[in-house]
């Protein structure tokens, strides 16, 4: 399965940036590619988040999982 936009479409129109803990429960605060988005919350949520982020008529769309991780999409 591939996500619902190309890669170069993503990351020429947002900065993805990720908050919170991961799997291991190691923090993290950083930016992150399509690939490294993936890794983290997996392709069907990524689909999810990058379909609500498009959609999204203001500079930032942040989208919030409940294990503690906070996707937040920087309009370019």
């Amino acid at each position: 399965m591939e996500t619902i936009f190309s890669t170069k479409y993503i990351n020429t129109n947002w900065r993805i940036k990720v908050f919170g803990y991961d799997a291991e429960s190691n923090k993290i605060n950083t930016l992150v590619g399509v690939s490294g988005l993936i890794n983290l919350i997996g392709l069907k949520l990524a689909n999810k988040f990058l379909e609500r982020a498009n959609n999204c008529m203001d500079d930032v769309c942040i989208c919030k999982l409940r294990r503690g991780l906070k996707v937040s999409f920087y309009c370019k």
